[in-house]
């Protein structure tokens, strides 16, 4: 056998050898993070990003959050109408920006699962939207479905939903409705689940402040938040056989 020839046996052994160890490098787990203002206070690096990688593994997920506070879905969501019909100015440049993010964060790798984590919608109970936004949510996880070329069946969506702040209606007009939507959302569609968040906006805030039914959460409420969110996609990925 000649040099030339065992150097190419050797190559070859070598490449199967190594395959599945650089296969397994370039297959991630995609979990995204978006929202307004209680997004935005959630830290992933605090609970979720230590769930998610005990679980999975470090070097096989990719976490991406981008949060802007006070931002209605239609930031977000780009078929957006108000109701009489149009559009608004400002309509998906959100989306654009965590859409960038998210395709750096994947680049070079292959999706093995999707999990699309929302925590948004005060801004839409604040401006009385409350009964366009189902069809949003909806909508936005057909958008991003398409532009991540993901089965829309096997995009986990988890949505937090909105607190206790205003179940009276005074402040946010839409507060309970888009609460209740965001559950008939999460319990008719089987992509889609929701985690309570009730809890979470009593006790000491950052700023070391008393709160009580507060519109944000306390320290270690965002905490509990990013348990939650983890555990739920967990379990979401576990129940469509994408674990």
């Amino acid at each position: 056998m000649n040099n030339v020839l065992k150097a190419y046996l050797f190559f070859l052994i070598l490449t199967v050898a190594c395959f599945p160890l650089l296969s397994k490098e370039s297959t991630k787990r995609l979990f995204i993070l978006s929202g307004q203002s209680n997004m935005q206070g959630h830290r992933p690096q605090e609970a979720f990003t230590p769930r998610i990688e005990e679980e999975f593994g470090k070097n096989e997920v990719a976490i991406v959050q981008y949060a802007l506070g006070g931002k209605p879905i239609h930031r977000w969501w780009k078929e957006w109408k108000d109701p009489d019909g149009n559009k608004p100015a400002e309509l998906g440049d959100l989306y654009n920006k965590l859409l960038s993010k998210v395709k750096k964060a994947i680049e070079g790798s292959e999706l093995q699962s999707v999990c699309f984590v929302w925590m948004q919608g005060e801004r839409d109970a604040k401006m009385g939207w409350g009964k366009l936004y189902k069809n949003a949510l909806i909508g936005l996880h057909a958008q991003l479905a398409k532009d991540l070329n993901w089965d829309e069946d096997q995009l986990i969506m988890v949505i937090g939903r909105l607190s206790d702040f205003d179940m009276q209606n005074k402040k946010l007009p839409h507060w309970t409705m888009i609460r209740e939507v965001q559950m008939e959302v999460a319990e008719n569609n089987s992509q889609f689940f929701w985690i309570d968040t009730d809890d979470l906006n009593d006790g000491i805030n950052r700023k070391g402040k008393k709160i009580k039914n507060d519109l944000h959460y306390s320290a270690n409420g965002y905490r509990i938040l990013g348990t939650r969110f983890a555990e739920a996609c967990i379990e979401a990925l576990s129940a469509s056989k994408k674990l």
